[in-house]
């Protein structure tokens, strides 16, 4: 055989190689490809082209088992058994760029499913050969290694002090500088990823000077920047009133409200979550957020959204007005609690029903006068409706009752506790009844009005244990008028009455 030959089969050998890597790459991009492949053994065949002579085979079967890892976590389990990681890690330090990205999406698709998998990528070295990768001057390589990390970190705090520790962070906060548009996305993905754990993660990441650099990019063009940039600064302040001052400090609001009306949906959802993790410290954070204009911003964007989007803007509304009335008063007078109501009438999700009644209850809680504006918004019957009704989740039953308590404890609102004094169980009604009792022991128009709206006749009708506090109420209720009128509207009267008339002899 001559030498030319003796090439070709050689030169035949490398074509069938390469293309066979590349068939399987493109067959394990998709999805209904993924099974036959496994079946067919291809990760023990993928595997010996790892180590190939040749770069652009060795990236192509990297970037197959990628693939095919990312697909499943029994796929991402396959990889491992089959020890490609270590194999992975150890030519991250030493190929060239595009070995390294697809060596890295490897250790990103394995470490996504699981923290025990994420793990896995952590005890073969993975965390350390990704951070010295956050080092190259390739962004493509720096983009991929840093999806790796975030990937690892998301999972748990463990995990991502692991990342912390391996001396990502000061790397990370080089990226969101750099010039290239999806580097700065993943990287303030993976800092977000970070500071969601603890108040020590996120603390590691503010140490680094990083809200400063964050809070530059919140007016930037991009809007899945922005995303991340919001939900990064949300990570941070939701621990801790020190962490949520060093982003307030940061001199983002009010230009962050700017973004409530952003076109892209998550931004406003983001923006908003930021506002509700910072104005649950305090009621100074809270106040200058009002001061800024961010409760008005709030309700309007409840308006112009729905489902899970709304969470966070009803969320924000009840932490303002938990810590004082005067608070509770502002979502009051930017009409907040109309919002409330349509949300509650509009939504479907459990859920969501039950932070609206939570938001609710805070605003109503604190005065007589907060309490007659949840009454005029005719939101106590919908409470009611909610408490009572056996689709509702225990946690909506829960939230439900409590509001409607709080509320009542405070409401000296005649038309709004007589809404209740028909459909309420017992437990309500005494609350109910508490109030009345309070009511109408000082006032001769309430008492007048509650004849002749039939309020006294209803509670005639109230069936009462002796001795219960309920009946106590009734008896304090019936105090308050004379007895010829308590007689006339108690059940039956009418009937003894008529018989009197029977009975009756004329002189």
């Amino acid at each position: 055989m001559s030498q030319r030959q003796i090439l070709q089969v050689l030169e035949q050998y490398q074509k069938s190689r390469q293309q066979f890597a590349n068939t399987v790459s493109e067959l394990a991009a998709r999805p209904q490809n993924i099974e036959i492949l496994q079946s067919a053994g291809v990760m023990s065949l993928l595997r010996p082209l790892l180590l190939d002579v040749v770069p652009s085979i060795q990236q192509t079967a990297a970037l197959a088992l990628g693939r095919l890892a990312d697909h499943s976590d029994d796929l991402a389990e396959a990889v491992v058994k089959g020890d490609i990681l270590p194999q992975l890690v150890y030519s991250l330090a030493s190929q060239n760029r595009f070995y390294k990205k697809a060596a890295a999406f490897v250790l990103r698709a394995v470490a996504k499913h699981s923290p025990e998998l994420a793990q896995t990528v952590v005890d073969c070295g993975g965390v350390d050969a990704l951070v010295l990768s956050l080092e190259e001057f390739d962004p493509g390589v720096k983009e991929a290694a840093a999806w790796g990390l975030g990937h690892i970190a998301r999972h748990n705090a463990q995990l991502a002090q692991v990342v912390v520790d391996a001396g990502a962070v000061p790397l990370l906060v080089m990226c969101i500088q750099e010039p290239e548009l999806a580097l700065k996305r993943i990287a303030v993905s993976v800092l977000s990823d970070i500071s969601k754990h603890t108040p020590e993660l996120a603390q590691s990441v503010v140490d680094t000077g990083a809200i400063a650099h964050l809070a530059q990019m919140i007016l930037n063009p991009d809007a899945k920047l922005k995303r991340q940039v919001f939900s990064a600064l949300s990570q941070i302040s939701k621990h801790s009133t020190s962490l949520a001052e060093m982003v307030f400090e940061a001199k983002i609001f009010p230009a962050a409200l700017t973004s409530l009306r952003d076109p892209d949906e998550y931004v406003r959802k983001n923006v908003t979550t930021l506002l509700r993790e910072v104005v649950k410290h305090t009621p100074e954070l809270s106040q200058v957020i009002v001061n800024s204009g961010g409760l008005t911003a709030v309700v309007d964007y409840l308006g112009d959204c729905h489902g899970s989007l709304r969470l966070p803007g009803i969320m924000m509304l009840g932490y303002v007005a938990v810590h004082n009335e005067s608070l509770a008063m502002a979502v009051i007078i930017t009409k907040g609690l109309p919002q409330l109501a349509v949300c509650l009438s509009e939504e479907t999700e459990d859920h969501i029903k039950s932070a609206t009644v939570w938001a609710i209850g805070q605003i109503g809680r604190h005065t007589p006068e907060h309490a007659k504006a949840v009454a005029t918004a005719n939101l106590l019957p919908k409470l009611l409706e909610l408490y009572m009704d056996a689709k509702s989740s225990e946690d909506l039953q829960a939230k439900s009752k409590k509001a409607l308590k709080n509320i009542l404890q405070k409401c000296t609102y005649q038309p709004g506790l007589e809404s209740l004094l028909y459909d309420a169980p017992s437990n309500i009604l005494k609350h109910v009844l508490c109030q009345f009792s309070k009511l109408l022991r000082h006032d001769s128009k309430a008492r007048r009005l509650f004849v002749t709206s039939g309020g006294l006749k209803k509670v005639q009708e109230i069936e009462a244990e002796p001795g219960s506090e309920l009946q106590e109420y009734i008896n304090t209720i019936n105090s308050c008028y004379p007895e010829e009128i308590v007689r006339y509207y108690s059940p039956g009267y009418s009937d003894a009455l008529l018989e009197r008339l029977e009975n009756y002899q004329p002189a």
